[in-house]
């Protein structure tokens, strides 16, 4: 009579105790790479949030073939934490462009963008946001109208990430007629439009005179993003009767980079910032000072 074989249970915790060695050593992981991918893979679906974010890094660094169908599973799973299966559309993003047939997942991401779920569409817009993923473009400008704002936030990211110049006068378009949400997540992508830098200038100086607080603070800080503080001495000396405490803090900390010759005509004004009753915007007029 043959004996049964007994294939041995590893429990949860002994899954994650074998993968702690590979995370903790990538030369270990290298060196043992046929036996740490599948363990780590395994140690995907039953790490925390951290844990998991630690294993997809590492993976998608070393491992992107076996990895990305992985990540999709994840991405989909309505099991995961919203914030895992976001993780996992962040590295699928990352890590297209390196596969040797990245088709197979576009399609499935392409399908997903028209799920029911906003999630699924979110997360699926996200995830095709990588450079040159051409075919993705029609699909995500058509998010760009999806009834879930967090959905049209995505397909901006994703459309800046395509690295297509054309799609700037959209974006800009959209800028114009967007909902306020949308309008602030595009100002926050259009600095990736780098061989149209001017043409991005000029909206976050135009944006510096809109009525909303959040939209003119945006602005001022993408400025110093795209261009040489130094260049707008005027923008910022404006920006210290702004309404807005956090626009006039900011533009003080602007002023601190100046020189002492472009600043000494300002002091008297930088001196009656110190009456302010914002703390914030007390110790940036006191650093400015200081410097004078």
């Amino acid at each position: 009579m043959s004996k049964t074989r007994i294939i041995p249970f590893e429990t949860r915790e002994q899954v994650l105790q074998h993968a702690r060695p590979y995370l903790e050593s990538v030369e270990l992981f290298l060196e043992e790479r046929d036996k740490a991918v599948p363990l780590l893979l395994k140690a995907l679906k039953h790490a925390d949030r951290e844990a998991k974010h630690e294993i997809m890094l590492l993976l998608g660094s070393f491992a992107k073939q076996e990895v990305a169908w992985p990540l999709y599973e994840m991405m989909i799973d309505p099991q995961e934490s919203e914030d895992s299966r976001h993780d996992a559309s962040i590295q699928l993003s990352v890590i297209s462009p390196f596969l040797k047939d990245p088709q197979p997942i576009i399609d499935r991401l392409l399908r997903d963008l028209t799920h029911e779920d906003p999630l699924m569409r979110l997360n699926a817009a996200f995830a095709l946001g990588w450079e040159g993923n051409a075919q993705a473009a029609i699909p995500l400008i058509e998010r760009l109208y999806d009834p879930d704002t967090g959905v049209q936030q995505n397909a901006v990211n994703a459309l800046a990430n395509l690295r297509d110049d054309r799609i700037l006068s959209l974006m800009l378009e959209r800028l114009e007629h967007g909902s306020r949400d949308q309008k602030r997540a595009i100002l926050f992508n259009l600095w990736r439009f780098y061989s149209r830098r001017d043409e991005v200038i000029s909206v976050y100086l135009e944006y510096l005179k809109h009525d909303d607080d959040d939209l003119r603070f945006d602005a001022l800080v993408l400025l110093g993003l795209v261009t040489d503080a130094k260049t707008h001495l005027e923008v910022y000396v404006r920006a210290l009767s702004d309404a807005d405490p956090r626009i006039r803090a900011l533009a003080l900390r602007e002023l601190a980079e100046f020189g002492k010759e472009d600043l000494s005509e300002l002091k008297g004004t930088i001196e009656g910032m110190l009456s302010e009753p914002e703390m914030g915007v007390k110790r940036a007029a006191m650093a400015v000072l200081k410097k004078l």
